[in-house]
C-alpha cells in the first residue's frame, strides 16, 4: 500500500475514534511513512509523550488514555509500529528481510518520528507489550531523547552481558535455554506444550490467525477475553525457573498445547453473549477496528517481531550486546493488570528490571481489575498513573 491508497481508505476507527484524536501519516526519516494518532496537538511547543502499542493491538489500543493526557498538557503520541495498521514501508511478506524489523532499527523508527515531529526530546515514552522492549531500548540507548520510560506489561531485564575475564579463566556465564531448547522439554511433560513465541514465527501462524475457523472478529474477542481480567482464572505469579514444569502453569495463550495453534486455542474461552454484553472496555464496534485493519494487512508484518526481537536470534543478541553493561538510567515505572500474566512469563526479568536494568526506579503498579490490557481495561487507573509519573497537571 502506498500513501495515496491509504488516503482513499475508510476513516479509521469505524466512527469509534473521538473527535479531538486526529489520524494521519508522518514520515519518519527512516523509510515509513508512519501512521499515527494525535491528541495535545493544536497548541505548538507542548511537551510531548510517545505511546507504542503492543501485538495485536494498533494505535488505536491507546484511544482511552491520550485525551486525559492532552489535558494534562502534552503533545501525545500513538504511532503504528512497523509491520501494523496503516503505517507504509514495511514488507509484509513472511521471507521479508527481518534487519528492519530488529529492536535498534525500531528505536531509529522512533527517534526519526519525534524528529520528524518537532521535538528535540519528549517528556517520556510509554511501551506496552510488544512495544515495551523497543521503549526499553530507545530509553536506554538515546536517553537524551527519551526522558522517562514507562513498561508496561513486559519486563526488560536489561541489556545482555557479555562473558567477562575469560581469559583469565573465569568460566562464561551459563546461558539461559533457548525458545527452542524450552519447547523440546515442554514436549516432554505429561500433557505436551510448546511455547507461543515458536509458534507465532511458524509460516502459518499469520493464516492459523487471519483465517480463523471461528471467525476473525471471534478470533480477536476470545483472545482479548483469555488474556484480561474479565477471564477469572488469570491468577499470575512469580515462576521459579524457566523450566517447563514451571512455564508450563502459565495459560495457553503463552504456553499452548503442542498439537493446537493460536486460533484453536483462544476459541473455548469466548465469552457468552452476556460476557460480551456486559464488557465495557471493548464493545463489539471497538474489535470490529481491529477486525478492519487486520484483515486488510493480516499478522504476518506484526509476527516479525517474535522472530527478530523476542528470541534468541543470534543478529539481534548481537546488537544487544553492544549495550552491555549499560542500564537505563532516566526515570522508570512499570504498569501492569494485576490479572497479567506478562508480568511473569520470563522468570527473573520482572525482579531485574527492577533491581538492575533501570537505576531511577520510580515504582511497580499492578493495576486491581485490569489483564494484559491495561490501558483499555482500566484507563482511568493507568492513566492517572502516567499523569504522576510525567509530571503533569490532572
Amino acid at each position: 500500500m502506498n500513501l495515496a491508497d491509504a488516503t482513499r481508505l475508510p476513516p479509521y476507527g469505524n466512527d469509534t475514534l473521538p473527535a479531538a484524536i486526529r489520524s494521519r501519516h508522518v514520515d519518519n526519516n527512516n523509510g515509513l511513512m508512519v501512521h499515527v494518532l494525535e491528541a495535545g496537538f493544536e497548541a505548538p511547543g507542548r511537551p510531548c509523550v510517545v505511546l507504542l502499542h503492543g501485538f495485536p493491538e494498533l494505535a488505536y489500543s491507546w484511544r482511552k488514555v491520550m485525551l486525559p493526557l492532552a489535558a494534562a498538557g502534552y503533545h501525545v503520541v500513538a504511532p503504528e509500529m512497523r509491520g501494523y495498521g496503516r503505517t507504509i514501508g514495511w514488507d509484509g511478506s513472511y521471507d521479508a528481510d527481518s534487519d528492519p524489523f530488529r529492536p535498534l532499527n525500531m528505536v531509529r523508527d522512533t527517534t526519526g518520528l519525534v524528529h520528524a515531529l518537532g521535538h528535540r526530546s519528549v517528556t517520556g515514552i510509554v511501551g506496552h507489550d510488544a512495544g515495551s522492549p523497543v521503549a526499553s531500548w530507545c530509553a536506554l540507548i538515546r536517553p537524551d531523547v527519551f526522558r522517562k520510560v514507562a513498561l508496561m506489561s513486559s519486563p526488560f531485564p536489561g541489556a545482555p552481558a557479555v562473558a567477562f575475564n575469560t581469559d583469565n579463566g573465569t568460566a562464561p556465564p551459563r546461558a539461559a535455554p533457548t525458545d527452542d531448547e524450552l519447547d523440546a522439554e515442554l514436549a516432554k511433560l505429561p500433557r505436551p506444550r510448546k511455547y507461543y513465541h515458536n509458534h507465532q514465527r511458524l509460516r502459518g501462524a499469520n493464516d492459523d490467525m487471519l483465517h480463523a475457523a471461528q471467525g476473525l472478529h471471534a478470533f480477536f474477542r476470545a483472545y482479548y477475553h483469555y488474556k484480561s481480567a474479565d477471564w477469572k482464572e488469570n491468577k499470575p505469579h512469580p515462576l521459579k525457573a524457566r523450566t517447563a514444569e514451571e512455564m508450563a502453569k502459565i495459560p495457553t495463550y503463552y504456553v499452548m498445547d503442542k498439537d493446537k495453534g493460536m486460533a484453536e486455542t483462544v476459541a473455548p474461552f469466548m465469552p457468552s453473549a452476556a460476557e460480551i454484553a456486559a464488557c465495557q472496555w471493548l464493545t463489539d464496534a471497538e474489535v470490529g477496528v481491529y477486525v478492519t485493519e487486520y484483515s486488510r494487512t493480516g499478522f504476518t508484518g506484526a509476527l516479525q517481531g517474535y522472530r527478530v526481537r523476542r528470541g534468541t536470534d543470534p543478529r539481534t543478541l548481537a546488537e544487544h550486546r553492544t549495550f552491555a553493561g549499560r542500564t537505563i538510567d532516566v526515570p522508570a515505572c512499570f504498569i501492569a493488570g494485576k490479572s497479567d500474566w506478562g508480568t511473569y512469563q520470563t522468570p527473573g526479568a520482572f525482579e531485574a528490571m527492577q533491581t538492575k536494568a533501570c537505576t531511577q526506579w520510580r515504582g511497580t503498579h499492578l493495576v486491581d481489575g485490569a489483564g494484559h490490557w491495561a490501558q483499555q481495561e482500566q484507563p482511568e487507573q493507568v492513566q492517572k498513573l502516567l499523569i504522576q509519573f510525567f509530571g503533569g497537571t490532572p
